[in-house]
């Protein structure tokens, strides 16, 4: 009996002697977690400072590009509507042929052919511009390339507001004033 009593007081100063080392064991990890928390709670911090001055600079993109649209949409062309009427104004040149009997043929032949261009500015600018091009490749290369454009129109009451004439060259600016009557049929 005496052996028995001995064996209970040893293994309740051992389950004593275990207990401390569970809570200091405890403790060690309570203090290792907090630390990792508080470094967690830094970096959260730091993100938290990196995504607002992300967003500010976001939103200063995004006003920046408002005021480039608004810039954009008053570059726009116009857009004929109905009881409205749109000015477009153009400037053609020719060029004087080399072969010609007289200053006077120059002149004339000059001024038809900036005509015919500011006939065919007008034209782009009211119904637009066909563009087909092809490329030959060979080889890797190009070996030709060809762009051709069209235009198809109808063009009426156009003024002429200038002709100049300067060293064989002459420019003719032209006006056109059209309305949405002009279109609906």
């Amino acid at each position: 009996m005496k052996y028995s009593i001995l064996i209970a007081t040893l293994l309740s100063v051992s389950t004593l002697f275990s207990a401390d080392v569970v809570q200091t064991t405890d403790a060690i990890v309570i203090q290792q977690t907090n630390a990792e928390l508080a470094k967690v709670k830094a970096q959260l911090a730091l993100a938290e400072q990196e995504n607002q001055i992300v967003t500010q600079e976001l939103a200063q993109r995004e006003e920046e590009l408002a005021a480039a649209a608004s810039a954009s949409d008053a570059a726009k062309e116009e857009v004929l509507k109905e009881n409205k009427t749109i000015h477009i104004s153009v400037v053609g040149q020719g060029v004087a042929p080399m072969n010609t009997y007289s200053p006077a043929q120059a002149y004339a032949l000059a001024k038809r052919a900036a005509i015919a261009d500011a006939y065919r500015a007008i034209a782009e600018k009211v119904k637009g511009v066909r563009i087909d091009g092809q490329d030959t490749i060979k080889n890797m290369m190009v070996q030709r390339s060809t762009i051709r454009t069209y235009v198809q129109a109808m063009v009426k009451n156009a003024d002429i507001v200038e002709t100049t004439f300067k060293e064989g060259l002459c420019e003719v600016e032209m006006e056109i004033l059209i309305s949405h009557s002009d279109f609906a049929q």
